[in-house]
């Protein structure tokens, strides 16, 4: 993790979900994924050995209860959940949860909150805060419908036509292309790739998936949305 990311630890039962949650959050600048876990046991095995910022923590694992376990937790956290019963809701957010998100759910939706929680922490960032301050953060964390989510930590937001180079790109593709695919096709870095490629995610214009290979790290692809 770089200096300054802000560590996400993403706790769910289902591995190919928490990769795809994981691949989501390493997609945003200012944020790292110190670990993907599938079981409150791993989970608090991951937290022992490195603290983390914020936790992404599904409700039903095989081993207990996901709002158990952000109840026990130093760091922050969000639910992110099939579950809709009101009182896993309420136990949910009285467990000290500062979100809830319900799946399924838009990656864009994902990356808004992951913003907002990057501005809550700026905001609450000083030893003292004004009663402003208070209130953007808390508003920080319940982002609009259609924010510029990947426009925390100086992700690029604005137009430009390199961002316009990297969205073609993706679009005029035939199948869902890599960082590096995008790098090697419109001649920037592999960073500078990244770095667009995440905005566009956050706002909606691409999506993110995961490529599985045989063996190792999937990989993060993206494409662009089926227009209706």
């Amino acid at each position: 993790m770089g200096r300054g990311e802000l560590s996400v630890l993403v706790v769910d039962d289902d591995f190919r979900v928490a990769n795809m949650h994981a691949g989501i959050v390493s997609a945003l600048p200012g944020f790292a994924v110190s670990a993907t876990v599938n079981t409150v046991a791993a989970a608090r095995a991951a937290m022992a050995e490195t603290p983390v910022d914020l936790a992404l923590v599904d409700v039903y694992l095989p081993d207990g209860s996901g709002i158990d376990l952000v109840r026990e937790m130093p760091s922050d956290a969000m639910m992110l959940t099939a579950a809709t019963e009101s009182e896993t809701v309420r136990a949910a957010l009285s467990a000290g949860a500062l979100g809830y998100l319900v799946k399924p759910f838009d990656h864009a939706v994902l990356a808004a909150r992951l913003a907002g929680y990057a501005r809550y922490r700026r905001l609450l960032a000083a030893p003292e805060v004004t009663a402003a301050d208070v209130d953007a953060a808390l508003a920080a964390l319940r982002p609009a419908a259609a924010p510029a989510g990947a426009a925390a930590q100086g992700a690029p937001n604005t137009a430009s036509p390199t961002k316009d180079l990297v969205l073609q790109a993706v679009r005029n593709a035939d199948a869902p292309m890599s960082a590096a695919q995008v790098s090697a096709a419109i001649g920037i870095s592999r960073a500078t790739a990244q770095r667009y490629l995440a905005s566009l995610v956050g706002v909606g214009d691409l999506r993110m998936q995961l490529r599985y290979g045989s063996t190792g790290r999937p990989e993060q692809e993206y494409s662009a949305p089926r227009r209706p």
